[in-house]
Parts: structure tokens; sequence; C-alpha cells
């Protein structure tokens, strides 16, 4: 139609579709003094979406295997991202310089975190195994230094202090009962050094691919190890099926965890250093107890306002501050 011009696309409807910023600048974040916009509300949504991602998987896992829900969480995660990004017009094709980096960050990002959260989560309360494997940013920051040759700063320092100090308070008093339960535990750290190590794997690469196609890839290659796995212990669907709320709580695992914070985690990652990701994440947890004490009843209290409060202050330092001293400058 004559004189007709397309509407422009929301920034972060955009990076969703074109893959984020170009590959000459993409793997180049900006300082943290002027951190992205577009990132702050990403992290914003992911935390309170994957943070009731963790009930959400205790109901499952309570009438599904780990195996199978593994798998089904892969496939359908991988195949809903492609058809999104096929609807966007992105190719779906992988370069071949980015096959090594793809399959590597997907036995990191893809296989051991979901394997080794879905069989800690199963043994120990959702709340505590959320906390366990949010000290992903401690491993983080120091694979980021060594690897990446990311500066620790000071605000960097005081903002993982705070963050890993609420997470102290919220697990301290329970490491009697993490003691009762040494397998959970150790499959959840299991969990949280797999991901810092996909995380920096991400960082260190710089990808042709969109970030979109690049997460729906991993999330198919890691589904083939995991569906073989289910196979070779012969662990499938319960014959009587799935309860209405394992089915419902499955649903929104499969189109927010996974097709959404997917996607949304690696676009941050690529938008901000590494260490700065990760500590955006320490919110999930405090968020996943509360969400877990609403829909499963576990006990919330004292300590998790004052986690929350630890937790806040380290956004603040590593995240709002610097926005508001880039702001002044303007």
């Amino acid at each position: 139609m004559a004189g007709f011009r397309q509407a422009p696309r929301p920034p972060v409807i955009r990076m969703a579709l074109e893959g984020g910023p170009p590959a000459s600048t993409q793997d180049k974040p900006a300082p943290d003094s002027a951190l992205p916009a577009s990132g702050f509300l990403l992290l914003t949504a992911l935390t309170f979406f994957w943070g009731g991602n963790w009930p959400a998987m205790k109901i499952v896992l309570g009438e599904l295997a780990v195996w199978p829900f593994r798998t089904i969480c892969l496939i359908g995660g991988g195949l809903g991202l492609l058809a999104i990004a096929r609807f966007g017009g992105l190719p779906l094709t992988v370069p071949q310089r980015d096959l090594r980096p793809l399959l590597i960050c997907t036995l990191f990002n893809v296989v051991g975190w979901h394997l080794c959260s879905a069989y800690g989560i199963s043994l120990m309360q959702a709340g505590r195994a959320s906390i366990i494997a949010f000290t992903m940013p401690l491993w983080a920051a120091l694979l980021g230094h060594w690897v990446l040759g990311e500066r620790i700063t000071a605000a960097k320092i005081v903002g993982l202090a705070l963050g890993l100090t609420g997470m102290a308070v919220l697990i301290g008093p329970d490491l009697q009962s993490l003691g009762a339960a040494p397998l959970g535990a150790l499959f959840m750290l299991g969990a949280a050094v797999s991901w810092a190590t996909g995380t920096v794997a991400v960082k260190r690469f710089t990808w042709q691919i969109s970030t979109l196609v690049l997460t729906a890839w991993m999330l198919l290659l890691g589904a083939i190890p995991v569906a073989i796995g289910a196979l070779l212990i012969g662990e499938g669907l319960p014959a009587e099926g799935l309860s209405t709320q394992a089915l419902l709580a499955l649903a929104y695992v499969l189109a927010l965890p996974m097709l959404f914070y997917q996607w949304a985690y690696f676009s941050v990652v690529r938008l901000f250093p590494a260490v700065i990701a990760a500590i955006g994440t320490l919110a999930i947890p405090i968020v996943g107890v509360l969400s877990s004490a609403v829909v499963l009843g576990e006990p919330v209290g004292l300590r998790e306002l004052i986690a929350l409060c630890l937790v806040c202050g380290a956004l603040a330092v590593v995240l709002v501050l610097p926005a508001l001293r880039e702001a002044r400058k303007a």
C-alpha cells in the first residue's frame, strides 16, 4: 500500500527477533555505567517468571520422573523457540564456525544444569534448592575473571558479598536439614557450577547466530542425550497420566521458563558482563522461596525478608547505582 510504513518494533521485541546487537559488538557489553535499559526489563521479567518455576517444577516432579520431564521441557522449549524464530524470519541454520561453541555451551547450560537441578529439586525443598542453585554468581565471577579477563571491581565485590550473605541468611539455619539430604544439595551445587560455566562460555565465543536460534538449538541438542538417558533408564510417562494440577504446572514451565526465560537469560548474558548478568539473577531464589510458600505451603518468615533486603542491595550496587550515575551525566 502506498505510503504505508511499518511501525518500529519495541526494543525488546526487536532484540528477540533480530538476535541482539550486530556480531561485531554483541559480545562487547557496555561498561557498568552504561548498561542497556532492555537488559533491565528482561532481568525483571525473568526474575518473576523463573522464580515461580521452582514450585511448578516440584509439583510436576511429584508425578513425573526426572528424565522424561526434562526431555519434554527441552524438546518443547526448543521447538517453540524455533517456531518463533521462523515466524520472525530468522535463519534457522547454524553456521559451521558456531557448531563447536554450540556443543560446548549445550553441555553446560542444558545437559548439566537441567539434569542436576531436576534431581536436586526432587530430593529437597524447592525453595531451598533454588537458593543453592543461585550461588552461581560466585562461580561466574571467578570464571569470568579467569577466562574472560573481566575486572572484579569494588562494586561487584560488594554486590556479590551482599547477595551471597542473603543466601547464607536463608540457608544457614537449614544446614542440618541439608545434611540430611546431602545428595540433593550436591546435585544443586553441580547445577550452579555447570550454569556458571555455560554463562561464561556463551560470553567467551563470538556468535554469528542470533540469540533466539542459539537458545533453541542448545535446548534441542541437549534433549538428545537426555532422551537417550530416559530410554536407557526406563523412565517414562506415568500409566495413569498426570493430574490437572501437574498438567497446569507443566504448561507453565514450558510456556514461561522454557520459552521466555531461556531466550531472555542468554540475551542478558550477551548484553551485560557475565558477572553482572549473574548477580542480576540473585532475586530469583527470593521469588522462588516466596512462591513456594504460597503454592506449596513451605515456611517463610523473617529470614526471607532479611535475605530479600540484602539481595535488593546487591542488585542496587551492580545495576541501579551505575544507571543513576549515567543518568546524572546525561
